[in-house]
């Protein structure tokens, strides 16, 4: 059963889409949330975040996803006019949740927590990635269906929970997104949206999400602002049967990538 989700202040879309499931219904909520706003802001300027923290999170990372890699630097370079800050392809992402700082969370919590994902997150799935549209801080695919993404999200909420470490947001707050470029400072955002728009019929990517990564995350300025992190521990999705087996799991990895 996917989790409700509702109405969010702080979440983009701030209201929930009609239907979690309808690529058609999902890509129109999106646009007409983007079309909606009136000025960029600058994403790096965020409370909290500077060079030297550190956040464990889970995220969805697409490494060898060459179809995707290459629709977003089709996107970027139609966009590169608007001056913001790329997502290198090694640093394309999808956010799931927050977990806490190395200073909340031991390393006993962090294998706990990997393992009782490992038992109990859903099986792997299918989603694709559809240009595009934006928010506030970004300009970011719409991904759909989000049911999927909803269960997993719930799912390692509640093994954290029972880990007892700090969390992020509920996933009633939940939005799915996939950025590509970020917003480096305040500006109309009329120009953005009008140049966004004419990538909006370019064919969706397709994705078979079969791991979720445990990362520890930070953030650089050099050569430009961008998000980097290590795999802590990469926890499989058991394969349906309509889908090829996943990938062993992996211990400990050294890997270091970047968005």
């Amino acid at each position: 059963m996917t989790p409700d989700l509702d109405v969010f202040p702080g979440a983009f879309p701030r209201h929930p889409p009609p239907d979690l499931d309808s690529p058609e219904l999902l890509v129109e909520h999106d646009w007409q949330a983007f079309s909606a706003v009136e000025r960029m802001t600058d994403h790096w300027a965020r409370p909290g975040w500077h060079e030297g923290v550190r956040v464990y999170y889970w995220m969805l990372t697409f490494p060898d996803a060459e179809g995707l890699i290459s629709r977003a630097r089709q996107c970027q370079e139609a966009l590169a006019h608007l001056g913001m800050d790329c997502v290198p392809e090694e640093g394309l992402h999808v956010t799931l949740t927050r977990i806490g700082s190395p200073a909340m969370v031991s390393d006993d919590q962090v294998r706990r927590l990997a393992d009782l994902a490992e038992q109990t997150v859903p099986p792997a799935f299918e989603i694709a990635a559809y240009p595009m549209a934006g928010s506030r801080g970004a300009v970011r695919f719409t991904l759909a269906p989000w049911s999927p993404l909803i269960r997993l999200h719930a799912a390692l909420s509640e093994a954290g929970r029972r880990v007892h470490v700090p969390e992020g947001k509920p996933t009633a707050a939940f939005r799915p997104h996939l950025g590509v470029q970020y917003s480096n400072r305040r500006c109309p955002a009329a120009p953005v949206i009008e140049s966004v728009a004419r990538l909006r019929g370019l064919e969706p990517v397709p994705l078979t999400i079969r791991s979720v990564e445990l990362v520890e995350l930070w953030r650089t300025s050099a050569p430009a602002p961008a998000y980097r992190w290590r795999v802590v521990r990469r926890v499989p999705l058991a394969a349906p049967s309509c889908l090829l087996p996943p990938p062993p799991a992996d211990g400990p990895l050294q890997r270091q990538q970047g968005s």
